[in-house]
């Protein structure tokens, strides 16, 4: 077997397609073994890929833009959707029997401040006309504080992806009652990115034949057996709520079986960062993203 280096910029079951694709056997079925980390400080996704440290990474579009808006190319693609939708939910504590995105005005609000996930937040808000400083927006920090100031008693709504949100509904903490990705619909959000150098190894293309199955078995699987499957990856969630996560983010269609990114979510996605003025120009689409590699298998 031949390892491949795959590292994450988040560990969640929204990228089960991936997960998948390492946990189910279709790499080994290519001659690959899974070496898989989480990124952090010492360990960041770009330079680790320029480096020949790793070898592909799960990512997303909106990672480029700072090296476009240089005017620069560092040679990294991405070429690979793992959603096409957005993955966040908003839990409410005490919640009644309906909810409308209006009743976030003037509460205390845990938002993501991670600079993916706030964009779209605020473009959903912009969206359904609701001005995003009538919020009692809070930054509680990383995934885990979040989680934890929410616990503590912090806040009325907090802004999670799966499995956290779906942890907090079956811990009685509150109740899961809306998701970003139906305000905003399809989105170029997760893709996976390598060096194009790379794309045209024989490895690459060993690779995208298995993730394509991991595409595959995402829809075409009951969600719980792709969450006993995916135990190993999650032991502090319980079953039954990551079975339910993964259910969540079939019904959301945030997974497909075709891995290119659509010319159209990748205009979405500069929609969302164009209205909170974090880019300047609207990129082409050639000069973030490249077409998968062809999967010889």
């Amino acid at each position: 077997m031949t390892t491949i280096n795959i590292r994450v910029l988040r560990h969640s079951a929204f990228y089960t397609p991936l997960l998948l694709t390492i946990q189910a056997g279709y790499l080994e079925q290519q001659g690959l073994q899974a070496q898989y980390d989480i990124a952090s400080a010492e360990k960041p996704v770009e330079e680790t890929l320029l480096a020949g440290e790793i070898h592909v990474a799960q990512s997303a579009i909106a990672t480029s833009f700072a090296m476009c808006e240089r005017g620069e190319d560092n040679g990294l693609r991405h070429f690979a959707q793992i959603n096409n939708r957005d993955g966040f939910f908003i839990v409410q504590r005490n919640a009644g029997a309906s909810f409308d995105w209006h009743d976030l005005i003037g509460q205390q609000v845990l938002v993501d401040h991670f600079f993916q996930p706030l964009a779209m937040f605020r473009y959903a808000l912009h969206l359904l006309h609701i001005d995003y400083t009538a919020l009692d927006a809070i930054d509680a920090g990383d995934v885990e504080s979040m989680d934890s100031a929410y616990r503590s008693g912090q806040g009325q709504f907090v802004h999670q992806q799966g499995p956290y949100a779906q942890q907090l509904d079956a811990d009685g903490q509150g109740r899961v009652v809306a998701a970003v990705g139906d305000v905003i619909g399809p989105v170029a959000f997760s893709s996976l990115l390598a060096s194009q150098d790379w794309l045209t190894t024989d490895m690459a293309k060993a690779f995208m034949c298995a993730y394509r199955k991991g595409q595959q078995a995402s829809l075409a699987m009951p969600a719980e057996e792709i969450a006993a499957l995916l135990a190993d990856f999650f032991p502090q969630i319980d079953q039954t709520v990551l079975t339910t996560t993964i259910a969540s983010y079939q019904r959301l269609g945030c997974w497909t079986t075709e891995p290119s990114i659509p010319r159209a979510s990748f205009e979405r996605a500069l929609d969302v960062f164009e209205f909170s003025g974090l880019i300047s120009r609207r990129f082409a689409y050639k000069e973030i993203i490249s077409s998968p590699p062809n999967c010889t298998v």
